[in-house]
């Protein structure tokens, strides 16, 4: 079965749907009406990890169901300008923006000196881009008989044919901030009169990746789009990792967004917690693909009896995961001369091969400097479940995780990064042990196969007859004090050759 053509065509199909470009039309198979919810005049924040689909379901709005409606979808990639510093990073989509704009793309406007209002406002953030983050302006307070040309904005007021003048000259510094907060109300006035003017009754700003934006300058950079489209038909939809985004600061004044006051949330994501929701999604999405090559029940007929199960857990719930292992798992059963199905065996050498090292790479990606405290943690956090515990689940109280919150927080965006899955957000503990807990489980890829000696792997999606999890509540506690020791004991490079060694 594993050999047949359908199949091979299906692998293709879905290899073809790993890299998401903005000129080409994914398909998005939506299951739960978030491309409904998606075109709805709200302001939005999609949270989702890696491989979850934000950025299938952006593309594929705008390429179409964007298209069939009144609609302009105007998509950006936060990955082109992520190292820019603030307010440049602000300026640059401002840029993208405007140069979406219907009347930004009518050139033969220059060459007659007709330029539209954002065509001008273009050409002026270009200049505003160009300068350095502050700059020293001459200002002369003057009286003149004569006055010849002049160009403003920027700051800089140049004069020819100057006569006599007499004044005060007074420098004074000019930041490129302040210049985009004199101007946020032209800036408004020129989008809303460019909608007013198109074939569209309205603009959805697609905002993709937007934790690769500097995270100190994240609510910043929203505050000021959500004040600039506020009133407007323009609406930002923004997608995101939940733990790697600041929505909101509170210094002397709010700034950011909150979420269900100001913007509207959408959750992509669907844990380990509830073992039936991502099996039935995944399931779905699979046999969606698979009817496109005439090949029905795919997440039946190409597995054996617990196989597809030990998919989604292998997976951790998140769609490309799920199908990458898939098309690795059938190219390594096919290569013992297994081609009746796939097993369990065929999906744990799989995801070995493929989920830890692609997550430890996208983790060095994204968070660049960072990498090196969060691989320092998740190595110590290694330390405690297989060698000192010899089990594959952890608790962490909510007491400590409420002391130790910026600790707790580096936890939950390992849990982003895929490197460990939340199996039960509140659970009691065994042993005697007072107060609520949070439940994980390491990454099955870094365990399944090769199987580590002596270690006890916990099957929390099997209950007893209480209808609690097995293993889970007798799991041990890992103190997030441990964290900033990790930290402190950090050392790049050390996490691959850690897991080689762990069982020495």
């Amino acid at each position: 079965m594993l050999e047949d053509k359908r199949v091979v065509r299906l692998k293709k199909i879905i290899k073809d749907s790993f890299r998401i470009r903005p000129n080409h039309n994914p398909k998005y198979i939506d299951v739960e009406g978030h491309l409904e919810r998606l075109g709805s005049k709200q302001q939005q924040v999609i949270f989702g990890r890696r491989g979850s689909g934000k950025s299938c379901l952006l593309v594929h709005y705008k390429n179409d169901i964007g298209k069939s409606e009144k609609t302009l979808s105007i998509y950006i990639s936060t990955d082109e300008i992520k190292r820019l510093g603030y307010p440049d990073v602000l300026i640059r989509l401002l840029l993208q923006i405007m140069e979406n704009l219907p009347s930004s793309k009518q050139k033969w406007r220059k060459f007659f000196f007709q330029e539209t209002i954002v065509q001008k406002h273009i050409k002026d953030l270009r200049k505003l881009l160009n300068q350095a983050e502050t700059k020293k302006v001459k200002q002369e307070d003057r009286q003149e008989t004569k006055v010849g040309g002049s160009g403003g904005y920027i700051g800089v007021n140049l004069n020819t044919n100057r006569s006599k003048t007499s004044g005060t000259l007074s420098e004074f510094e000019e930041s490129k901030l302040d210049t985009l907060e004199r101007y946020l109300t032209d800036y408004k006035t020129a989008i809303e009169e460019e909608i007013k003017k198109s074939k569209f009754d309205s603009c959805f700003i697609l905002l993709d990746d937007y934790y690769l934006i500097k995270r100190d300058k994240q609510p910043d950079v929203l505050d000021y789009l959500h004040r600039l489209f506020r009133g407007t038909e323009f609406y930002l939809k923004v997608a995101s990792i939940r733990h790697r985004t600041d929505l909101i600061r509170h210094d002397n004044q709010t700034i950011g967004l909150e979420l269900t006051q100001d913007v509207e949330e959408i959750n992509l994501d669907r844990t380990l917690e509830n073992l039936s929701s991502p099996s039935e999604y995944l399931g779905r999405i699979l046999n969606f693909m698979g009817k496109n090559v005439l090949l029905d029940n795919a997440s039946e007929v190409l597995f054996n009896h617990n196989a597809f199960e030990s998919l989604v857990i292998a997976s951790g719930g998140v769609p490309r995961d799920f199908l990458t292992i898939f098309v690795n798992a059938i190219d390594q059963a096919i290569s013992k001369g297994h081609t009746k199905h796939l097993t369990s065996t065929n999906i744990w050498k799989a995801a070995s091969s493929f989920s830890y090292q692609s997550k430890l790479k996208a983790l060095r990606n994204d968070v660049n400097i960072e990498a090196t405290n969060l691989e320092a943690i998740f190595r110590d956090l290694m330390t405690f479940c297989i060698k000192e515990k010899k089990r594959t689940c952890f608790l962490i109280s909510q007491e400590d995780a409420q002391i130790h919150s910026k600790a707790h927080e580096l936890i939950l965006q390992l849990m982003d990064f895929k490197l460990i899955h939340v199996i039960e957000a509140d659970t009691s503990a065994a042993s005697g042990r007072k107060g609520r807990y949070e439940a994980y489980t390491l990454d099955f890829s870094l365990f399944m196969e090769p199987r580590k000696r002596g270690i006890e792997i916990v099957e929390f999606w099997k209950f007893d007859d209480g209808r609690r999890r097995i293993g889970v509540r007798e799991s041990p506690t890992y103190p997030l004090e441990r964290v900033a020791n990790a930290q402190a004991q950090t050392s790049l490079n050390v996490t691959e050759d850690f897991i080689s060694d762990i069982d020495n």
